[in-house]
């Protein structure tokens, strides 16, 4: 939906007064007691855009939005000037109560060298806080026995599949709702203060885009109250801040209350914290603010309060909102703002030109944007997965959010592997990490066509070769002369993806030649495949980090699925030869790795000699020497990852089946721990003590002396892989005990549920959570045969295509099946629907499904 038909819904359907615009009631997934915050924290930002995170306690925590990762930042140091919301209290003819709208300290919070160990810490705060969450929509509830009334505080920013504009707006939405449980009314005021920390990235010691660090004094930034359609607020801005620095930019704090606001842009000196004294003092004599006369300051605290009368048992809300634009973003290596690296900027902020037109654009479109959030939300949540699939699934969409993930002016969508505190992690849009996640392309096919565009059209060079990380600019795309195995071989298969899911024939027309390239390049002389027998020999560098030499599985389903897809592609562009080609290695390589790498159990990787990429009886060989960093005889987690490709494609198996299904019995046999605590791990531990989960690899036959490096680690993308794969395989229970095990560690206590880390928060390859949506469903659309598939198992199950998505309902009745296909935004066109193993619908002519135009007949 773009912005335009947003636009024209609100004139037509809602005539919505924008001033008066409150959020509607928002579903819940999952619930977090108060034992359960500590590290909870939903960041509330667009695709591109960076975000602030919601704090399990209302919190404001994890200023992310100058460029860069900036993990525990609050745009000060630790103390009580970091951003935060309060209320004030006015009962009639009573005290002022004034308190932060921010729940109990932890125990863990207590201990500080100088008594400052977090934000907010001398506050008055609320003694009673939950969390309930349904991704992007967060709710903190916050009661104390001492105060006439309980908050819920509701943040979100709008998420909308197919759209990615309308999902990349760098706002965040905040309402307080407050309800009076007195019995007599209230005079309650909601404040927000924040810093003007223009020019501070997060970074433990700031440098300018010089590289210099930033002195104190040297720069002096500026708030000002303004008014705009339907809103008002303070601007916070920087004429002092180089206008190249990655941390110059602008901000706004804004609410639409039409009335009861007051405001001040600055404060006194900060001598002995006393700014902070002088506006608590200001804020608790009456909860209205009083505006200060203007002081030269670094950064100037701005406050922004909105005042009501509450009646007993009425709910009052106060909604406020936080916007931002910093427009200089770098190249890849100088995330941590390092000096002399090219800019390289932001898509969003060539559609905005500051935070003040953030709002001015968004206000009117908020109650739509809202509205469609909800649908997708509400429509996933009625779906008939188990919750831990919802959970995993729609959590981790928070990773399209973060850091992680940029867009360049030119649309494309950027990703590093992951984001550090401070600095991102694997810079490059590595191909195999992202390979893994489904995420992207079944939610926004915009944005991952983009990603085919750079790795097709840039990263590749005239033989086919492509970079698997991807430098900036673009005009330096190649410059990472490296190539991976699974990250090449796995980029056809999402070519093959993204192009059945278009319909589109000119994206296949425009891309075959470069498609060509890049799989021919497997057949090179001294290649992957060099000798063409279907069989990936030679050094193949891959994920693990490593080179694996010789056969394996990890590398060799990958390869075939290519080659499967490639010789439908070929066929599409009646290219019949190599069509042939493909599918005749294809068919050789998949009966050689079931003669040859299954060993009854597992596939296993055949070592061979790294000093030649020809092919060598290892085991006919016993002097052929052992490289370090190989898998050799071990059960390896994603083994499988090429098949759970190609079936979420429909391309069938690409080995015996009852080998595919015996692999994964041994993966949970061999790698599922139901403990770790007597779990050896020489790296890093992303599960720990009497947690569950799958290990990397094992070894039931005797381990190598030095495995690849990360054998005894336990990540989540890989655990995913293993599950979905049980679940396109009928192995329910052992695919849901997988993925219990890990969203059981990630409980806010522990871990944050919106962040599961492998090099990095947020890592790209956690949204391969999104794939057991697939597999569970059974979903299949493509728009190059206008098909649909689902699940013959009767249910209502979500559905998306990338650029339309809605629900499928499918009842048994009599003999047959009665399906309900509706589409909740977009259109897609269908020729026929079919049931796994339960017939088919094949219609006359194409059908068009759009919104308002549901789709509903019986199989039979």
């Amino acid at each position: 939906m773009t912005f335009f038909r947003i636009f024209v819904l609100l004139l037509l359907g809602t005539r919505t007064v924008f001033a008066q615009w409150q959020p509607a009631p928002w579903p819940v997934l999952k619930h977090y007691d108060q034992h359960h915050l500590y590290n909870l924290a939903l960041p509330l930002g667009g695709i591109g855009t960076g975000t602030v995170s919601l704090g399990g306690r209302g919190e404001l925590r994890d200023w992310e939005i100058m460029n860069k990762p900036a993990k525990g930042f609050s745009t000060v140091t630790v103390g009580n000037n970091a951003p935060f919301f309060a209320i004030n209290v006015l009962p009639a003819g009573g005290k002022p109560l004034t308190k932060a709208l921010i729940g109990p300290l932890d125990p863990a919070e207590y201990l500080h060298y100088e008594g400052r160990p977090v934000n907010q810490h001398g506050f008055p705060r609320f003694s009673e806080a939950s969390f309930d969450a349904a991704y992007p929509f967060g709710q903190v509830h916050l009661s104390d026995a001492k105060m006439p009334v309980k908050v819920t505080v509701k943040g979100f920013n709008p998420f909308v599949p197919g759209n990615a504009d309308a999902s990349g707006i760098p706002i965040a939405v905040l309402a307080y709702e407050v309800t009076n449980t007195s019995k007599e009314p209230l005079t309650v005021s909601v404040c927000g203060s924040m810093r003007n920390f223009v020019g501070k990235d997060g970074s433990r010691s700031h440098k300018d885009w010089k590289g210099d660090v930033v002195p104190t004094g040297a720069k002096k930034n500026t708030n000002v109250y303004k008014t705009g359609a339907g809103f008002q607020g303070i601007y916070l801005f920087s004429d002092s801040v180089s206008r190249q620095d990655p941390a110059w930019g602008t901000i706004a704090l804004t609410t639409n209350s039409p009335a009861g606001v007051s405001y001040r842009t600055s404060s006194r000196s900060n001598d002995w914290e006393n700014a902070m004294l002088d506006f608590w003092d200001d804020f608790s004599a009456d909860g209205q603010l009083t505006e200060k006369t203007k002081l030269v300051d670094d950064d100037p605290l701005a406050s922004l309060a909105v005042q009501k009368t509450i009646a007993p048992g009425q709910t009052q809300t106060y909604t406020f909102f936080i916007t931002w634009n910093f427009p200089n973003r770098q190249a890849w290596s100088s995330f941590s703002s390092k000096a002399g690296q090219e800019a390289i900027g932001n898509y969003y902020s060539t559609q905005y030109a500051d935070a003040w037109e953030v709002m001015t654009k968004t206000l009117p479109h908020l109650p739509v944007l809202e509205q469609k959030t909800l649908q997708f939300v509400q429509a996933f949540l009625s779906s008939s997965y188990p919750d831990v699939i919802k959970e995993a699934a729609l959590f981790n969409l928070a990773t399209l959010r973060s850091q992680t993930v940029f867009r360049i002016p030119s649309g494309h969508m950027m990703g590093w592997e992951g984001v550090f505190d401070e600095f991102g992690s694997c810079f490059g849009s590595c191909t195999h990490v992202w390979n893994y996640e489904q995420a992207t392309a079944f939610l926004f096919a915009d944005l991952s066509q983009s990603m085919r565009d750079i790795e097709f059209n840039y990263a590749t060079n005239p033989e086919g070769k492509m970079s698997f990380r991807v430098m900036l600019p673009l005009s330096k795309a190649q410059d990472w002369k490296n190539v991976a195995a699974d990250g090449q071989m796995g980029t056809i298969l999402k070519f093959y993806r993204d192009w059945q899911l278009s319909g589109n024939p000119e994206f296949l027309r425009k891309n075959w030649e470069q498609v060509k390239k890049v799989m021919s390049y497997a057949w090179i002389q001294g290649g992957w495949d060099g000798n063409q027998d279907g069989v990936m020999e030679g050094r193949q560098h891959n994920t693990m980090d490593v080179d694996y030499f010789g056969p394996n599985p990890q590398m060799g389903f990958w390869y075939l699925g290519a080659l499967k897809a490639t010789s439908e592609m070929a066929t599409a562009m009646k290219d019949p030869v190599l069509a042939q080609k493909c599918a005749d290695l294809y068919r050789k390589g998949s009966v050689w790795m079931d003669q040859n790498l299954f060993n009854g159990e597992y596939y296993e990787h055949k070592i061979t000699d790294p000093k030649t990429f020809a092919f060598l009886n290892w085991e006919g060989n016993p002097d052929v020497p052992v490289p370090d960093y190989q898998l050799g005889k071990g059960c390896l987690v994603d083994q499988l990852v090429g098949q759970m490709m190609a079936h979420m494609l429909g391309l069938g198996y690409l080995a015996k089946p009852e080998h595919i299904q015996k692999s994964l019995q041994s993966i949970m046999k061999y790698n599922y721990l139901d403990n770790f605590s007597d779990h050896f791990n020489n790296m890093r531990s992303y599960v720990l003590g009497d947690e569950s989960g799958l290990l990397m690899a094992s070894w039931p036959k005797g381990r190598l002396k030095v495995p690849f490096p990360y054998f005894a680690e336990s990540m989540t993308g890989f655990e995913y892989t293993a599950a979905v794969g049980m679940l396109y395989e009928g192995q329910t229970d052992n695919a849901l005990k997988c993925l219990k095990s890990i969203r059981d560690r990630f409980d806010g206590r522990k871990r944050n549920p919106f962040n599961e880390p492998e090099c990095g928060h947020h890592y790209a390859r956690s949204m391969t959570s999104w794939n057991a949506v697939l597999a569970w469903s059974g979903f299949l659309y493509s728009g190059v045969t206008e098909t649909m598939t689902f699940t013959a198992k009767p249910g209502t199950y979500f559905w998306s295509n990338g650029s339309a998505w809605g629900t499928c309902t499918i009842r048994s009745e009599g003999t047959g099946n009665r399906v309900s296909l509706a589409v909740l935004d977009g259109k897609i066109r269908l020729r026929q629907f079919a049931l796994q193993g339960g017939g088919k619908q094949v219609f006359k002519q194409s059908q068009e499904v759009a919104e308002g135009k549901p789709l509903a007949f019986t199989i039979k």
